[in-house]
């Protein structure tokens, strides 16, 4: 946000009577001879970006360290030239760095600021590090720095949650637990195999963020304003400098692109979505009617009208952060929409829901990485739970095909008699007589009584990427090995 914000339009439209009154007569005059006159106090607030892309010092300095370098070897700037440039940039991100530097909107943007106070470090000669480059391709590369970074670090906070998960997994790859379709009990799985699963989302999270980071790793610096530049620069030079694969194809599409911010803020919404998939599972697990498990203090707030209560706010949060997410994605969307090529100042607006989703994306993954390592797993009820609703019926009709040799559809049929006897009978499967069970169908013996167990039910589910104790230990020992 501007470091001068807008308190009402009528402060803003009394600076306009007389808007030639209204003049920049620093040195570092932007706009050069073209104009007489200066901004209105009104253009001043729209147009200034400062308060949302300072966040760039380092990737703007980066950038102009850099294209220095390339400049002098290149014979397009002197060596003398280039190594005071070189050490004032380094005094600049130091001051700024050290909150030392003030920012003003007259200076619109990072870059000029940059340039400004680089101006008044090394006197005149600062005017040449601009050469063969333009704002727009050097906003462009802060903008890929950034998110590279961005991304980098995203991946890194993924892995603690995947970590999080595969050692809760680890802990109770034997821990009953209703598996649940419909938010109806369905068959009994393990806590472990439930954990599990989130991993193998985010892991899908962070292959789209790595596939991201691929189509980002290209550098628009040498692109200029918008066709290139008539300077023998070597762009390949620049790329390599900063870390990038290559220098991007086309000058166009270079100033032009935002799509690896918006490939990064998409995959971050099915990220989110994640997260707030599993917030919800916790939100209700901790509710009394379940009791799964149990947040911390850390993690949950209280009442202040009841205090018995014990709230999962965190998770609530969560659950509802990736609006800020999708909102943010949306956002830069729209701004992007319908634009022509190459640059427009509508691009202006495109860091700040970029900021804002990775914010609320951070601190939400940062919330669910506590709240799983520090819960309570109550397992006796995720036991007593896990054997509900005839949660083992299907491992009677299983039992039928396999022992008896009935087709699984009147194996399913049988199974759906005897779950109607049972609930007359007001009791569980495994509860149930063996002559009640006779009744039904005289296939049945006592042999598929050792089946009806919820534990029973969950061990035999052997196949791969199935509940069954062994199968989870598997997996989170690849999973270990995966995160290394």
């Amino acid at each position: 946000m501007s470091e001068h914000p807008i308190k009402n339009i009528e402060d803003l439209q009394s600076n306009t009577t007389n808007e030639k009154q209204v003049e920049t007569k620093s040195p570092h005059e932007l706009w050069g001879g073209r104009f007489a006159d200066g901004p209105s106090a009104i253009m001043q607030q729209i147009n200034a970006s400062i308060g949302i892309d300072k966040a760039l010092y380092r990737e703007d300095i980066e950038g102009s360290k850099a294209h220095c370098r390339m400049l002098v070897a290149t014979g397009i700037l002197s060596g003398d030239d280039g190594a005071l440039i070189l050490k004032g940039l380094d005094q600049v991100e130091g001051e700024i760095a050290r909150g030392e530097m003030i920012f003003d909107p007259m200076l619109e943007d990072i870059h000029m600021h940059v340039e400004h106070r680089l101006r008044q470090i090394i006197g005149e000669t600062a005017g040449r590090l601009h050469t063969a480059r333009s704002r727009n391709d050097q906003v462009a590369t802060d903008f890929r720095l950034w998110v590279r970074r961005t991304l980098d670090r995203l991946d890194e906070d993924l892995v603690a949650f995947q970590k999080a998960l595969v050692d809760r997994a680890d802990e109770h790859a034997d821990t009953l637990m209703p598996g649940f379709t419909h938010l109806q009990t369905a068959q009994p799985v393990t806590f472990g195999h439930h954990l599990m699963a989130y991993y193998e989302m985010i892991k899908r999270d962070r292959g789209r963020l790595v596939d991201c980071r691929r189509r980002v790793n290209e550098c628009p610096l040498g692109a200029a304003a918008l066709a290139g530049t008539s300077f023998p620069i070597d762009r390949n030079m620049t790329a390599k400098e900063l870390g990038f694969d290559r220098p991007t194809a086309n000058s166009l599409d270079a100033v032009s692109d935002r799509d690896f911010a918006l490939e990064m803020m998409a995959a971050l919404n099915i990220a989110a979505m994640h997260l707030t998939r599993f917030a919800e599972e916790l939100v209700i697990w901790t509710s009394a009617g379940f009791g799964f498990v149990t947040l911390s203090d850390s993690f949950s707030t209280g009442s202040s009208i009841m205090p018995q209560k014990r709230n999962p706010d965190a998770a609530e949060l969560v659950r509802a952060k990736l609006g800020r997410v999708n909102g943010s994605y949306q956002t830069l969307l729209m701004v992007m929409k319908g634009l022509p090529l190459a640059y427009s100042k509508d691009m202006q607006e495109d860091k700040e829901p970029v900021f804002e989703a990775v914010e609320a994306f951070t601190l939400s993954l940062a919330a669910m990485t506590g709240m799983i390592r520090d819960l309570t797993v109550n397992a006796d009820k995720m036991a007593a739970a896990a054997g509900a609703a005839f949660s083992t019926a299907t491992d009677l009709a299983d039992w039928l095909v396999r022992v008896v040799n009935v087709p699984f559809r009147d194996a399913h049929h049988i199974t759906g008699r005897v779950v109607k006897r049972a609930e007359e009978l007001n009791l569980s499967l495994e509860d149930m007589p063996l002559a009640e069970l006779t009744a039904v169908d005289e296939r049945i013996t006592a042999a598929c009584l050792a089946v009806l167990s919820p534990l029973a039910s969950a061990t035999s589910r052997i196949s791969y990427g199935g509940t069954s104790p062994e199968r989870v230990r598997e997996a989170v020992a690849l999973a270990r090995e995966q995160l290394g």
